[in-house]
């Protein structure tokens, strides 16, 4: 389908696109570099996502990044971008427990980096730090599905919404969330079934990562993607390159210039006349 030529992504771009059948592109970046890249490339939502826990940071999980790291990544994000709309993780702890905390957590977000939204996980149980976030004039992204901040629960990164009850109850939480005022919601791994019934049952925009394709867009993370990871191998992943490969193969070919002295070479090098030379020395 031909994409419109939006001259900006906002909340309510999504729903047009949407309403006219145009799927929604999202990716993840975490620095100015990636970011500039994937505005200039045309995506609608650049997602910073605690998923900088991972590939940025090392950890196992999501779960170790702060609201100050997530807030440091978005800066730099938001400073590469003209175009694409940019949506926050609240990292794990700063929204769970206490409304009034999670809206302090999004207004430090939306007013240090200058983000256009932010992204939690859960259904019912966040609804009141939904709601507190939202009365304050910030778009809510929600989450359902496999919720990585909540693996240490979970145990695995199975599919989750496989029984009647876990589905039931996806499909109820993502009413909910419409209900509260969340502009869209991420499903992530789910069966393609349930996707599509929750697609039905819902009107806002639905992005999905491993949920088939009845949603109205989709989003990876970047590194996945471009195979500057490699070890992540999930079944919903298409790799476009395989960055891996080719920065080692660089980097290897810097190594053997440097140990041969080919690099620099004479044209690699500054010059002085040899007249200024002389000069200089004596």
């Amino acid at each position: 389908m031909k994409r419109n030529s939006y001259r900006r992504i906002t909340t309510k771009t999504l729903h047009e696109m949407k309403k006219s059948g145009e799927k929604i592109s999202m990716l993840t970046a975490y620095d100015f570099t990636f970011a500039k890249i994937l505005d200039e490339a045309g995506i609608d939502i650049i997602l910073v996502g605690d998923s900088a826990s991972n590939v940025f940071a090392g950890n196992e999980t999501t779960v170790p990044i702060t609201l100050d790291e997530m807030i440091y990544h978005a800066k730099s994000v938001v400073k590469a971008v003209k175009r694409a709309l940019v949506v926050v993780d609240l990292p794990f702890g700063t929204y769970q427990s206490d409304p009034q905390e999670a809206l302090r957590s999004a207004i430090r977000i939306m007013k240090e980096s200058g983000a256009h939204a932010v992204k939690l996980e859960g259904g019912i149980e966040v609804g009141e730090s939904i709601t507190k976030i939202i009365n304050a004039g910030i778009p809510v992204m929600g989450h359902l599905g496999l919720t990585p901040q909540s693996i240490y629960k979970f145990g695995t990164y199975n599919v989750r919404g496989a029984d009647k009850t876990e589905a039931n109850q996806l499909l109820k939480d993502a009413e909910n969330l419409e209900n509260l005022g969340c502009f869209a919601c991420v499903l992530e791994k789910i069966p393609n079934q349930l996707a599509k019934k929750v697609s039905i049952k819902t009107q806002f925009p639905l992005i999905g990562i491993g949920a088939g394709n009845h949603v109205d867009g989709q989003v990876l993370v970047l590194h996945d993607l471009i195979g500057l990871t490699n070890e992540f191998n999930p079944r919903f992943l298409r790799r476009y390159m395989d960055l891996n490969k080719t920065l080692k193969d660089a980097v290897s070919r810097y190594i053997s210039d440097v140990k041969s002295k080919s690099f620099p070479n004479k044209d690699e090098m500054y010059w002085l006349s040899w007249k200024l030379f002389m000069r200089i020395i004596i």
